[in-house]
């Protein structure tokens, strides 16, 4: 997967809690294969009216926020079921990062694991830099991963935290497969070593 360092870029306001991965991506299309157009199914039916045309309403069909990398949602973001298509649809969406007071916790995961940032803030923080996006929509906020920083609109910093092991597999650029993948010389050596000691084994 790609690391993730820091980035700077047009932020979206969710006035949302307990978005669910089925708001994220809606079940009927979870056998979709993942290929050009799949971003459009990002929360399709919140995204969508019955014949498919955009609620002007929703944030992210709103021309400011349109080509948002970072979501700034309420509280609970990705509960629900565990649908890793969550993440896909999001990320080939182009979000990179999602700021909220908390997560369900496999989807958390599963953001990390596919090479986005979840951060957690306090709520009033969170509702803090909502206000800030919508009083100027298209503002950017940066996520910086290595000191563990969100810049707001204003230039305010805000320090979140973050487990030590998953920062570094970010920062690296390293899943479950490639966390593994660091150590094959020394597998194969092992392996090697396992045959010659005890064949009958093989």
């Amino acid at each position: 997967m790609q690391p993730f360092t820091k980035i700077t870029g047009v932020a979206a306001p969710l006035e949302l809690a307990n978005i669910d991965t089925d708001k994220i991506i809606p079940a009927r299309y979870l056998r979709r294969l993942r290929e050009p157009g799949y971003e459009k199914l990002a929360f399709h039916d919140i995204r969508y009216d019955a014949d498919g045309k955009d609620r002007p309403d929703f944030v992210l069909n709103q021309a400011p926020y349109r080509q948002a990398k970072i979501l700034v949602a309420g509280a609970n973001f990705g509960c629900g079921s565990s649908r890793e298509a969550a993440v896909y649809v999001l990320w080939d969406y182009g979000i990179r990062a999602v700021i909220a007071p908390s997560f369900g916790d496999i989807h958390y995961g599963n953001e990390l694991q596919n090479g986005m940032l979840p951060v957690v803030l306090p709520d009033a923080t969170c509702a803090k830099l909502r206000q800030q996006l919508r009083d100027k929509p298209g503002a950017d906020i940066g996520v910086d991963l290595e000191s563990q920083t969100v810049t707001g609109p204003d230039g305010t910093a805000y320090r979140f935290e973050i487990d030590p092991n998953a920062k570094e597999r970010l920062l690296k650029g390293l899943d479950d497969i490639g966390l593994v993948m660091q150590y094959e010389k020394e597998i194969e050596t092992f392996e090697a070593k396992h045959h010659r000691e005890l064949p009958w084994l093989a």
